[in-house]
C-alpha cells in the first residue's frame, strides 16, 4: 500500500505550499545520500520524501490525492469511477474495489452474470474487468543535481548519470532556482506496469562575485578613482562573458547601471538584467593622492545634507 504523502513529510492535510517545501528541505537535507553514505535505509526514506514531495507540490496530483483519485505513488486508486459515492438522498452506490479484493468481486460479479459481461448479454459488460486495479508502475527514484550559478543563469545542458549507468543531457527550464524538480518519465525502477520516473531535484551553486535578485543578477564592480571622476569604458563579467561598460564621469560608489538581458531566463519568456553597483577602489599608501586631496578643497558642498546632518 502506498505510504501517505502527508505522513511523509510530516505535515496535516490543510498544509500551505510553503509548508510542505519547508518540511521537505529539512528532511530531503537530513536524509540525503551524500550525508548518509553508511544508512541505505535512509537513501530509501530520501526518494519516498522526494516522491512524496513531487505529489504534493503539484497543486492537480495532491487535489486529485485529497479526493482518493490517486494513491501516493500517483497511480488511480479507484478506475473507472467507482471511488466516489453516487445516488441521491438515500446514500445510493458505492463501490471500491481496489486494493487486494479488486480481483476477487471481479470473480464474483463474473459468477452472478454468467460471464454474460463479456460476452455483450444482459449482463452488459460488468465482469469485463471489473474493478481491476492497473499494473503498478515502478518506484520513482530521486536525484539531486548541483548546477553551475553560470549554468543555470544560461540554461546550459547538464550532464546526469543514472542508476542504470546511463548518461544523459538535461535542459534546464526557464525559471529554474535551487528546488526545481524535473520529471524524466520511465526513468526509474522498473515494474509490472512499466518503469517508474527518475525526479531530479535541482541545486543550484553560489558564486563567487554574482548574487541572484530575482531573475536579476548583481554584482559590485571595482572601478578606480580615475574611472570614476573621468569616466571610462571598462569590462565587466556576465554570466554570458565580459561585455564593455560605460562609467559616466563624478560616478560614486553605491552607484547602480543596468545591463539588460543579462540575468536568469524568465518563465515568461526574455531575461533579466544584471545590476552592476560601481565600488570605488582608493590604492592605499598613495603619497601623491594624499598629497592632491590635502591641497583640494570641497567646503561648499555637504555629501551628507540629505540626511539631515
Amino acid at each position: 500500500m502506498a505510504a501517505d504523502p502527508y505522513t511523509l513529510l510530516g505535515v496535516s492535510r490543510t498544509a500551505t505550499e510553503a509548508d510542505i517545501k519547508k518540511a521537505y528541505r529539512k528532511l530531503a537535507k537530513e536524509l540525503h545520500p551524500d550525508r548518509n553514505t553508511d544508512n541505505p535505509k535512509a537513501a530509501e526514506k530520501f526518494s519516498q520524501v522526494t516522491s512524496a514531495y513531487d505529489l504534493l507540490s503539484d497543486k492537480d496530483k495532491r487535489a486529485r490525492f485529497d479526493r482518493g483519485e490517486i494513491d501516493g505513488d500517483g497511480n488511480p486508486a479507484a478506475p473507472f469511477g467507482f471511488g466516489s459515492g453516487g445516488g441521491g438522498p438515500q446514500g445510493g452506490f458505492r463501490a471500491d474495489f481496489g486494493g487486494e479484493q479488486a480481483g476477487d468481486f471481479s470473480d464474483l460479479f463474473e459468477g452472478l452474470f454468467g460471464g454474460r459481461g463479456r460476452a455483450g448479454g444482459t449482463g452488459g459488460g460488468f465482469a469485463g474487468g471489473f474493478g481491476r486495479r492497473p499494473q503498478p508502475k515502478g518506484a520513482n527514484v530521486a536525484y539531486r543535481l548541483t548546477v553551475p550559478f553560470t549554468d543555470a543563469a544560461t540554461l546550459a545542458p547538464q550532464r546526469i548519470t543514472l542508476a542504470d549507468g546511463k548518461t544523459i543531457d538535461l535542459k534546464l527550464p526557464a525559471g529554474v532556482e535551487s528546488g526545481t524538480q524535473m520529471r524524466l518519465s520511465g526513468k526509474g525502477q522498473p515494474g509490472p506496469g512499466g518503469n517508474g520516473d527518475a525526479i531530479v531535484t535541482i541545486e543550484i551553486q553560489p558564486h563567487r562575485f554574482f548574487n541572484r535578485d530575482g531573475d536579476d543578477i548583481r554584482i559590485d564592480l571595482p572601478i578606480s578613482l580615475s574611472e570614476a571622476v573621468l569616466g571610462a569604458s571598462v569590462r565587466v563579467p556576465t554570466a554570458d562573458g565580459a561585455v564593455m561598460l560605460t562609467v559616466p564621469k563624478g560616478s560614486s560608489s553605491g552607484k547602480t547601471l543596468r545591463l539588460k538581458g543579462k540575468g536568469f531566463h524568465r518563465k515568461s519568456g526574455g531575461r533579466g538584467d544584471q545590476l552592476v553597483t560601481l565600488m570605488v577602489d582608493l590604492p592605499v599608501d598613495d603619497d601623491a593622492l594624499v598629497e592632491f586631496v590635502q591641497g583640494w578643497k570641497d567646503n561648499d558642498r555637504n555629501p551628507r545634507g540629505n540626511l539631515g546632518v
